[in-house]
């Protein structure tokens, strides 16, 4: 292993990863302490046995909060989605990753295709600043995005003001349908959430490495042994770069 590889990876002599503990495909269970167990938390111990150090979890309530660090020396390594927007402070591998990103009508709704949605008087309930809720900021043109800062508060949202779609990822959305009889997800994905491992920019050797890393976690099979390990349902290896 090259010395400037683990130099910028783990300068501390350990590999900080930072955690979004509010993505519950990734992060599926929580370890006797309270720390983060699942796909992202195992792939970056993965990493650290790879680089030869130990790995300290860094956990985030929300992803925003994860990309909003980058550069201040709190994490080397961050495991969530890649966006054009964090990518302006966070060098991303291609995806290891991904998640299907959809809408929930509420019962009784007309609106039956996700090119229905985007529409004037369309209200759109999500949760702040997660992948899927950038890439409507950018793409969205004439409906309206309410934000909530939470996936749990984006369906109180959804519910307590009636707007007409929920956005979000599938998995959380058929969980959030069963409460709603009558509610109906939309057929087909507005986009795919690319789950990938991030590091601050400024580190050449690094990106490098991780983005072979990544590759090779794919195509080892390791990736796809993860999701099987943890069960978790909705997430799929992302294919090759």
């Amino acid at each position: 292993m090259s010395p400037d590889i683990v130099a910028e990876l783990a300068p501390t002599g350990v590999l900080r990863a930072g955690i979004n503990m509010s993505n519950f495909l990734l992060v599926s269970s929580r370890t006797r302490d309270g720390g983060p167990a699942g796909v992202s938390p195992d792939l970056a111990r993965a990493l650290a046995d790879r680089l030869g150090v130990p790995v300290h979890y860094v956990p985030y309530p929300r992803p925003g909060e994860l990309a909003d660090d980058a550069g201040s020396g709190a994490w080397d390594i961050g495991l969530i989605g890649a966006e054009p927007q964090r990518a302006e402070k966070i060098a991303f591998t291609a995806a290891y990753a991904e998640i299907e990103a959809t809408y929930l009508v509420p019962p009784g709704s007309p609106i039956a295709a996700i090119d229905e949605v985007d529409r004037p008087g369309i209200r759109i309930a999500v949760a702040a600043r997660a992948a899927y809720d950038l890439w409507l900021e950018r793409n969205i043109r004439q409906a309206t995005l309410l934000r909530a800062p939470s996936l749990d508060g984006s369906f109180t949202l959804f519910t307590e003001q009636r707007t007409e779609a929920l956005a979000g990822l599938r998995p959380k959305l058929i969980e959030e349908a069963e409460k709603l009889p009558g509610a109906r997800i939309l057929p087909g994905a507005f986009m795919t959430v690319q789950q990938a491992i991030g590091t601050p920019r400024g580190r050449p050797a690094a990106e490098a490495f991780l983005a072979e890393f990544v590759e090779e976690a794919k195509r080892s099979g390791l990736v796809a042994s993860l999701i099987a390990k943890h069960g978790v349902k909705g997430l799929s290896v992302a294919p090759p770069a």
